[in-house]
């Protein structure tokens, strides 16, 4: 079945799938959770209801049922789901059924919200306890290593300053300089006030030296030790690459995040998403497409993605991807992505990014099936029931004209706003970063929702045709002639250095 027949099934249709699977499921997960724990089936009956109903329906049914008595059979139901999801840990290839306990934890949770005025301390207490139980259960990782005592879901929560907003930038001596130029672009040139922290994985990843540079750069600039936040036994963070990402987002000390890779340059000040993107402020979440390249080519990534998604209700997100129904190869440009950690729902489904790239999963799966991290964001949300917003269009093209002055060619992918205004590119400032560290660029025009023509290898450019070309605004070419001269300026500082590396 192709994802446009999913799509085009009945309610009617659905809804009995459902209903049968979720009989099939509870059947088993009464035999399973007897067999090991000798748990009565009217103790049993509400947890296997409760994975298999929408997360709506689970909501009601706890909300309604609360008396003194239903508050006891919660926390009996929530310790008994706690047992199987450990004694029953999921393998690295069930992304699907990681989303359908993220959403069971999402109950539990709200759920302590919704009756908390009738709990005794004892009983919050219990409750909380059973739910970071499930939590450190499901991703060991959210043990924090600098503390000795017991950490998990509700103390990462706790790390998190109500109300706050910032940057996050995961970097290493690799990508370094592309960073303090990024910097730059928020500070110097765009006049972002926002917060940033330069998320890293240990000591070698980016040493004290690289650390004393980007804490000079500008003000409110702090460096993060990744591994400082999260236990690494799962996640092998300084050799994970893009795996430090979706970390770095979790583990950030402010609620609503934009996650920004090194070589991104902004063409709009970073507040504008947080405080005016009616998409962003909808869901909590902003998400920008990959370019659309290699219709039909990977036959087995999209057979994948449909088995995980089997018996899910898609969101309006992905009813609308063109690269999940027409066959494209990649959904999600992550060198931006946006997030309001404050939202329940968009928390878990973070989480289940994160566990995409522990070592064991994106090793296995996660970047066999995709490049890198990109699709682990949307993945993740969209597998745990939560709703996020993607750009309107798919990436763009920002460069020049081609000698015909019929196609706009460079080594970028752009990124527009809602009222199709360039946003930010990817890339960075130099024409080519692969032939040459030291030639700048400042793009003259951009072209989005025509024809991508790759170039043969990542060192050659491509091109866009087939829509109208547009002009870049001398104001926009003014932003990146001054993004390029404070990248000038701090590569001087850097090549002035015994201890930092110029690449």
């Amino acid at each position: 079945m192709t994802a446009r027949q999913r799509f085009s099934m009945s309610a009617l249709s659905q809804m009995r799938y459902r209903f049968l699977l979720g009989a099939l499921g509870l059947v088993l997960i009464v035999l399973l959770i007897r067999q090991q724990n000798g748990l009565s089936h009217s103790n049993l009956a509400p947890i296997a209801t409760t994975l298999h109903k929408n997360p709506s329906e689970a909501s009601s049914d706890i909300t309604l049922t609360h008396g003194d008595h239903s508050l006891t059979q919660l926390l009996e139901n929530v310790s008994a789901t706690s047992t199987y999801f450990t004694d029953y840990p999921l393998p690295a290839s069930e992304f699907g059924q990681m989303g359908k306990r993220l959403q069971v934890m999402q109950h539990w949770i709200e759920a302590r919200q919704s009756v908390s005025d009738r709990m005794t301390l004892g009983q919050a207490d219990t409750l909380r306890t059973h739910i970071d139980d499930i939590a450190l259960s499901l991703f060991p990782f959210l043990h924090n290593p600098s503390q000795s005592s017991y950490t998990s879901l509700s103390h990462l929560r706790q790390r998190f300053k109500p109300g706050s907003k910032g940057i996050v930038i995961p970097t290493g001596q690799k990508t370094f300089r592309y960073a303090c130029h990024l910097i730059s672009n928020l500070r110097d040139t765009l006049g972002s006030k926002l917060p940033i922290e330069v998320a890293y994985a240990g000591e070698s990843d980016l040493p004290a030296s690289y650390r004393e540079f980007i804490n000079g750069l500008a003000s409110d600039i702090e460096t993060v030790d990744v591994l400082r936040v999260f236990d690494d036994t799962t996640l092998d963070l300084e050799h994970g690459g893009w795996a430090i990402k979706t970390f770095a987002a979790l583990g950030s000390q402010y609620e609503q995040v934009l996650v920004l890779d090194a070589d991104a340059i902004l063409l709009q000040a970073p507040e504008t998403i947080l405080d005016h993107h009616t998409g962003y402020k909808s869901t909590g979440t902003l998400l920008f497409h990959d370019r659309l390249l290699w219709q039909g080519a990977f036959k087995e990534r999209h057979e994948w993605w449909e088995k995980q998604l089997e018996h899910h209700t898609p969101s309006q997100a992905l009813s609308k991807s063109r690269v999940y129904n027409d066959g494209y190869a990649e959904e999600c440009d992550s060198g931006l992505v946006v997030l309001d950690k404050s939202r329940l729902s968009v928390l878990l489904g973070v989480l289940h990014a994160c566990w995409q790239n522990t070592k064991e999963v994106r090793d296995k799966w996660t970047y066999k099936m995709g490049y890198g991290d990109k699709e682990s964001w949307w993945f993740g949300l969209e597998l745990s029931g939560a709703q996020y917003t993607f750009e309107d269009h798919y990436g763009g093209m920002l460069g020049h004209l081609n000698a015909d002055k019929d196609k706009v060619c460079s080594f970028t992918i752009a990124h527009f706003d809602e009222q199709e205004k360039l946003l930010w590119y990817n890339g960075g400032l130099l024409l080519n970063k692969l032939k040459n560290n030291t030639e700048f660029d400042v793009p003259t025009h951009y072209m989005f929702d025509g024809v991508w023509e790759k170039g043969a290898t990542k060192p050659d450019h491509s091109c866009m045709r087939d829509a109208e070309i547009r002009e870049t605004s001398e104001q926009e070419r003014e932003l990146v002639r001054k993004s390029v001269e404070g990248a000038k300026a701090i590569d001087a500082r850097i090549q002035q250095s015994s201890s930092l590396d110029f690449t």
